[in-house]
């Protein structure tokens, strides 16, 4: 999108490409009525009968996983469908649902994407088939993000991404940093550091990774869109812990003290390898990916958590990135896609080797808590037990956060605004208000009354 478009046409030009989750919901002719009572007799019946179902994914070697559940329940097949990841991924499958034809029986959702679905009416509520009784399964956070607020349970998490911060500790020891604690102290670190040596950044601030900004702004307390419902949109990035977040990110971008290159491109691989960057804030997926993206580091990074902004107050994290398997409400099998859903990633089994062998980082408490998983010296870690310290992290993470209904769209602007400042090294804050302008516009073309503090 280009920057000096007006905000009106920018929006327009979206809505047009993406249909809008209230256009979407006005144009659907309406998903086959689900069930709302599924018997045992039911489900034996749906589990014997020779049924296909499609699933679509971006994991990678999943048909291990897969093939536990026809082994389990051989009348069932399941086709497995890459339609790609993030933005690709879900224009395909809105493209799908909107056709009313072609779409997946299940799919792999992310967190932050599930309320631009159910909104559509495009999810099944999974309670009939049994996943009302698995909360307990999952740590609190990832079954919040499922949940809809009449108790739907709108998918099944498969992954999370609670937050931590990467470290290297030849760097810090040859400085004298401390870990930091706080994020005074953090700022403190940055700017001795630097002064140090002016080639080396404690940490790198990516101004186009809207899902990293909205981490922080989780950690902190900020929850801008807290209280959304249907087509009523709360809107608050003008909160006090917002702008404090911003604030705090802009200083140290304007003053040099944190690098702001893109994540995920060759300079950004290279910055890792090469000691650019001290410290990586970045959830628990990331050891495994760093482990290959930084071999040439092996032994010299650790893990500790976030710092705080209340060194007093209860320990908080947030999560980045995680993903769910949800069931699309055009399914003509719902029976045999909601027991593969729930099977997927409940088996012990199957978790088990999504996290051992995908690398996913689990939402199970069974596996959080397993001392063969959490217990495991990582031998790029210098022998540290990363797992444990991201279980114990995961109980930090607050269970209340809430997306917006088109928080791809929000992350859109986010680039353009926010994002742009800390690349320009410019006043972020200010850009923080135009990111909400340019929420609130594109909400009201979409047809959402937009309700601010």
């Amino acid at each position: 999108m280009n920057p000096r478009l007006s905000r009106r046409s920018a929006a327009k030009g979206v809505a047009a490409a993406l249909a809008g989750p209230l256009a979407l919901s006005a144009c659907n002719s309406g998903p086959p009525a689900p069930p709302t009572h599924v018997t045992q007799s039911d489900i034996d019946k749906a589990m014997s009968t020779p049924t296909e179902i499609n699933f679509w994914t971006w994991v990678a070697n999943i048909d291990q996983e897969v093939a536990l559940f026809q082994e389990l329940y051989p009348d069932i097949t399941v086709n497995i469908v890459n339609a790609g990841q993030g933005a690709p991924h879900y224009a395909k499958l809105r493209t799908a649902l909107r056709a009313g034809n072609g779409a997946p029986d299940v799919a792999q959702l992310e967190f932050q994407m599930i309320p631009s679905f159910t909104i559509t009416d495009h999810l099944l509520d999974l309670r009939p088939f049994g996943a009302g009784d698995l909360a307990d399964q999952f740590v609190d956070f990832a079954w919040s993000q499922v949940s809809g607020e009449g108790g739907e349970v709108w998918a099944i998490p498969q992954d999370t991404g609670p937050m931590g911060m990467l470290y290297r500790t030849d760097i810090f020891e040859a400085h004298n940093l401390e870990i930091p604690e706080t994020w005074d102290e953090f700022a403190a670190a940055a700017r001795d550091l630097h002064e140090a040596d002016p080639e080396i950044f404690l940490t790198n601030l990516p101004p186009a990774q809207g899902g990293f900004y909205a981490a922080l702004l989780w950690q902190a307390g900020s929850n801008p869109f807290a209280g959304s419902s249907g087509g009523d949109f709360h809107l608050d990035l003008g909160s006090e812990e917002a702008v404090r977040v911003t604030r705090y990110w802009s200083d140290l971008a304007e003053e040099g003290l944190v690098s702001v290159d893109p994540d995920y491109t060759d300079q950004w691989y290279q910055a890792l390898n090469n000691g650019k960057y001290a410290a990586w804030l970045a959830p628990a997926w990331a050891p495994s990916f760093l482990s290959t993206a930084a071999s040439s580091t092996s032994g010299n990074w650790r893990v500790a958590p976030l710092p705080q902004w209340d060194a007093t107050a209860a320990p908080a994290s947030s999560n980045w990135g995680g993903s769910t398997s949800a069931v699309m409400s055009t399914t003509e099998n719902p029976i045999p896609a909601a027991l593969f859903a729930q099977f997927l990633n409940t088996d012990v089994e199957s978790t088990t080797k999504l996290a051992n062998e995908q690398l996913l980082y689990p939402p199970t408490t069974a596996l959080l808590e397993d001392p063969e998983f959490t217990g495991r010296p990582l031998e790029f870690y210098g022998g540290q037990e990363v797992n444990a310290l991201f279980a114990e992290i995961s109980e930090t993470v607050s269970d209340d956060f809430q997306w917006s209904p088109f928080q791809d769209q929000v992350y859109a602007e986010f680039t353009e605004t926010v994002g742009t400042a800390f690349t320009e090294r410019t006043d972020a804050v200010a850009a923080l208000e135009e990111w909400a302008e340019r929420i609130k516009e594109y909400a009201e073309f979409q047809g959402f009354t937009v309700r601010q503090p």
